[in-house]
């Protein structure tokens, strides 16, 4: 008769030092990277952790939960031989959980359908289907100009004090594939925020009855950093469940990745670790490619990931390691203004610097109208002298412009009045905005309208009248 194997799972009392939000456990065997460990403290209470090294006979330990009361002496630490799971289900929506995926809106026991591991499996390149589908968020400086289409990944990247919070909620509840509402659901995490920004979020999605469709993560401030890591793994794994499994489209939303990066910094710091730029650890950009590329659609599977990481930029620097890596790997970006909300104007987004890769695939005939690509080019354009234009005023002074310029140093101002700035309740259609754009556009002459053919101007063009 064949021996039974031995239990994978063993627990030892050598934890050799603390670190942080980290142990040492030396004299181990047989451990995993990414294994599940149970920390159990002199007092009794049991923590979750998890193998962040294993090398030899010895493994590092990222301990949730903290390592207040954790000493070297009396504290076992037993290794389960299993992953970091989470149990998903399609009762999971209208739910809010921690970071760690425990149920804290005092709703009924989640009974799981399955348990999946939080890591993910990557999609397999030659598996992905193109994104070609456009998401109506109702914002016209997001459907206009730099349109989020259905798989893609496109960053917010903001600054301290900038309403990111308030433009994640109103997309959150906003959002729509069209002709696919009834299965358009949100994964929306939550990453070191406070509880006045939590309440904020919590109240808004209950309050509009975005909460319905939706599975909310939230990691306060003041919870061990070391959950932050796997809030935004918890939350991409529901959102692979309910996209791939279930058939939803899926919009995940990820707020503020720069605390998750500052995270990922405390525990290289902790680990010893040669830092990079800036101290943040030299394998930054694969951490976060891991989370970005779990984005996308797979041929034959009806559902798909939508991501829109948000990040706050220290000092409002684009060329600070999370943004810059973050621009690299997604396709595009969302970049706010402090000058245009100095002006009072949301959502602040400046339009020059934004960019979305994906657009020109998810927009036009049959996606959103035939005239899409040839405004957003024309608006631009204008736009773009408009504010060039402003800084040779500022030298010059207007006396010194022709009346064509002084068209486009007016249309400049409107155009951030009634195309850019719009109410956080206020919801406009691909229609709605295009036919805003049209208004403004009345303003030049339609010799000034380069960008766009003549068969759409004879067709859209309002004309003196409804100018």
């Amino acid at each position: 008769m064949a021996d039974n194997p031995p239990p994978r799972a063993r627990e030892y009392l050598t934890v050799t030092r603390v670190t942080g939000p980290l142990i040492t456990v030396a004299g181990v065997a047989d451990v995993a990277y990414g294994e599940v460990v149970e920390i159990t403290v002199p007092s009794g209470e049991r923590r979750a952790g998890r193998v962040l090294e294993s090398r030899e006979d010895t493994a590092v330990v990222q301990v949730f939960g903290g390592t207040e009361a954790v000493d070297t002496l009396r504290t076992s630490v037993r290794f389960t031989g299993e992953t970091m799971k989470i149990g998903v289900t399609e009762a999971l929506l209208g739910r809010i959980l921690s970071g760690t995926g425990e149920p804290i809106d005092g709703g009924p026991l989640i009974i799981p359908d399955a348990m999946r591991e939080i890591s993910g499996s990557p999609i397999n390149p030659s598996a992905r289907d193109f994104p070609r589908d456009s998401i109506e968020t109702g914002i016209s400086a997001i459907d206009g100009m730099n349109t989020l289409v259905r798989g893609q990944k496109l960053p917010i990247f903001s600054g301290s004090g900038l309403p990111h919070a308030r433009l994640a909620a109103q997309i959150a509840r906003q959002a729509r594939v069209r002709g696919q509402a009834e299965s358009f659901s949100v994964v929306f995490a939550a990453m070191g925020i406070t509880y006045e920004e939590a309440d904020f979020f919590i109240r808004n999605f209950r309050e509009t009855g975005a909460l319905e469709q939706a599975v909310v993560f939230v990691n306060h401030a003041d919870d061990p950093v070391i959950e932050r890591l796997i809030t935004p793994q918890m939350a991409l794994t529901v959102a692979e469940y309910l996209a791939f499994d279930l058939g939803y489209h899926v919009l995940v939303i990820l707020t503020d990745m720069t605390n998750y990066c500052e995270a990922l910094r405390e525990v290289a710091a902790a680990r010893e670790e040669v830092p990079g730029r800036r101290g943040y650890p030299g394998y930054m950009y694969t951490d976060l490619a891991a989370i970005y590329e779990r984005a996308g659609r797979i041929k034959g599977r009806e559902g798909s990931i939508t991501q829109i990481p948000i990040l706050t930029m220290p000092n409002d620097d684009i060329t600070h390691p999370v943004p810059d890596l973050t621009g690299y790997i997604t396709e595009g970006q969302i970049v706010f203004s402090r000058d245009l909300h100095r002006k009072g104007i949301y959502p602040p987004i400046d339009l020059l610097p934004s960019l979305s890769r994906l657009m020109q695939g998810g927009i036009g005939e049959g996606r959103t109208r035939e005239d899409h690509a040839a405004v957003k080019d024309q608006l631009y354009a204008a736009y773009a002298r408009g504010r060039r234009l402003r800084s040779l005023v500022a030298v010059v002074g207007e006396e010194s412009l022709g009346d064509i310029d002084l068209l486009y140093l007016t249309f400049a101002d409107r155009f951030e009045a009634e195309f850019l700035q719009q109410q956080e309740n206020e919801r406009r259609t691909f229609e709605e905005t295009l036919d805003t754009a049209w208004q403004l556009l009345s303003m030049l002459p339609e010799s000034e309208l380069v960008r766009i053919e003549p068969a759409l101007i004879e067709k859209y063009y309002p004309g003196e009248a409804d100018g």
